[in-house]
């Protein structure tokens, strides 16, 4: 893996003077993904700080899933969560979930029954909720707060062995329901859920809440540095609460950074299962899809997301970060990797009438002109070629420079061709264009008796590969923010155009993942799914060029 080394943030800062002043020997951290869907971009910035934060200063992360709601999760989501985190480049020190701590959670709540800091309240949810109060409001205390010990212990036993319907009862934290935040007004920890769970079956039937679960699964692995996005913040008190009212032997701090946020995409989880679950898109993988398997699929590499990841930074704030600057990452890390070839997206044949009759020339090309390393090819030529639709205007405007009656151009690595003839449908369609070549003006010969301002790509006939062509544009339009519109009413209809046209013969064995630079129309992946021996299928990864300033930002 290429250097980690990331500029000093907040967080990096707290970590150095834990070590200096000897409060902390050996960084933990860990990522604690719940395992109810994919994992996205954002998460993706998660790991990358948690990871590399200890790598840096020699410390581990362990993964942790945090699976204390068996009706939303499944084994699908913890596997794919372990193959994105292994995909992007990490591993980590240890694996493990919430549920190995059940039985350890479950003493804990006892304890602190014991201790008269939690009872038993047979209020349902939406009277909770209503008791609770206001930001300027405080709460009111629950008519069960009162409960002897012996009945708490009783009833929460009782709450285990299932003798309560879901929602029945709740096992409720016993602390300020005046306090200001509105988090500590006697939260929930346990709840009763009569589920399957993925991993214990049905040993359980009341499960811990995120907010209990969450920092006696810090403590129990001995995490130092519990690092998780900025809406937790009001959570923190909580959370030392727990850990302390639980009389934990480690004492992890938790510390809270901007979520990222980015143009024209959907960063909740929640959304995003809609949008598999409504058929909106195809999968959790679809490139549209800002999952790390999306995006993966796409065609996007762990060198260019990790890049983006340590640009972006860390900070406290609120960020909007603009999509093209992740689109700038991916160039960098494959305008040297990618082999440059020619695919013809929107085919338009050309016969070179004075070509000879049957004859397959062999012309030599670069793979990369900005990479000699990566060689060279041959490509075949012959009288009849694909160029792109957009390469031929009968009646171009000013200043165009591609084809046209009677204009000259140069193919690609070949010759200069000249329009002599147009072909057209009944329907007044062109379908074929009549063209001359000039032998002398063959790419690399030297020939300088005549310049035309005009290069155009092609691919020879014959031996073109048929290729099927996925063109990507935002799957939610910039509407969506603008106006505050439902995000389904925001898809946008033209997030995807497939196309059929050709590729070179080279790319006849191209494989699943395999990335390459088609002149003028950017950076494509091969398809790991949809492509087959007899079509290959090219998601485009992104455009050649972009406007966006990443110095700017």
């Amino acid at each position: 893996m290429e250097n980690n080394t990331s500029s000093s943030n907040f967080i990096r800062q707290i970590v150095a003077e834990d070590l200096k002043s000897g409060r902390t020997r050996q960084v933990i951290t860990r990522f604690p993904p719940e395992p109810n869907g994919y994992l996205h971009i954002g998460h993706a910035k998660s790991i990358c700080l948690n990871f590399e934060l200890a790598d840096d200063v020699g410390g581990r992360t362990n993964l942790r899933f945090d699976d204390t709601n068996p009706v939303k999760e499944d084994t699908e989501y913890v596997e794919s969560i372990q193959d994105d985190v292994k995909w992007l480049g990490f591993e980590w020190e240890e694996l493990h979930f919430a549920s190995d701590y059940f039985e350890e959670l479950y003493e804990r709540a006892e304890l602190l029954i014991r201790k008269g800091k939690a009872y038993v309240c047979d209020l349902s949810a939406d009277q909770i909720r209503e008791l609770r109060g206001t930001l300027t409001e405080p709460g009111t205390n629950s008519p069960y707060r009162d409960r002897s010990v012996e009945e708490n212990l009783d009833l929460f036993r009782r709450m285990r062995a299932g003798e309560f319907r879901d929602g029945e009862r709740v096992l409720r934290a016993k602390i300020d329901m005046s306090s200001p935040n509105i988090n500590m007004r006697d939260p929930v920890l346990y709840r009763i859920a009569h589920a399957h769970h993925h991993r214990t079956g049905d040993a359980w039937c009341i499960y811990p809440m995120y907010d209990y679960a969450h920092p006696l699964s810090d403590a129990i692995e001995g995490v130092t540095h519990s690092i998780c996005t900025l809406e937790f913040e009001d959570h923190r008190p909580l959370y030392d609460w727990t850990i302390a009212e639980c009389e934990m032997e480690s004492e992890p701090h938790q510390y809270e950074f901007g979520r990222l946020n980015l143009t024209n995409t959907v960063m909740s989880k929640r959304k995003l299962k809609q949008l598999v679950d409504e058929k909106v898109v195809d999968g959790w993988d679809d490139p549209r899809m800002p999952t790390i398997s999306g995006l993966r699929r796409k065609g996007y590499t762990p060198e260019s997301i990790r890049a983006f990841c340590r640009a972006i930074g860390v900070s406290k704030g609120y960020g909007l970060v603009d999509e093209r600057m992740l689109e700038h990452f991916i160039r960098e890390d494959l305008k040297l990797k990618a082999l440059r070839t020619m695919g013809i997206i929107r085919p338009l044949k050309v016969v070179i009438t004075n070509y000879p009759e049957g004859q397959v020339e062999m012309l030599e090309a670069e793979n990369n002109a900005e990479n000699e390393e990566l060689g060279t090819r041959q490509i075949p030529f012959s009288r009849e070629i694909y160029i792109e639709q957009d390469d031929f205007m009968e009646n171009p405007p000013a200043k165009y420079f591609r084809l046209f009656p009677g204009n000259e151009v140069r193919l690609k690595h070949a010759y200069f061709i000249k329009c002599e003839e147009v072909i057209k449908d009944a329907s007044g369609n062109v379908i074929e264009l009549r063209c001359t070549y000039d032998p002398e003006t063959k790419s690399g010969s030297g020939f300088t008796g005549r310049k035309v301002k005009g290069t155009l790509h092609w691919v020879e006939a014959s031996q073109a590969v048929p290729a099927e062509f996925r063109l990507y544009e935002p799957l939610i339009t910039s509407e969506a923010e603008e106006t505050g519109k439902p995000f389904l009413e925001c898809i946008n209809p033209g997030s995807l155009e497939i196309l059929d046209g050709y590729v070179e013969r080279n790319m006849s064995g191209a494989q699943g993942q395999e990335k390459f630079q088609f002149f003028r129309h950017g950076y494509f992946n091969v398809d790991p799914k949809l492509s087959a021996d007899d079509k290959l299928v090219f998601n485009r990864i992104v455009s050649l060029k972009s406007s966006f300033d990443p110095a700017k930002g």
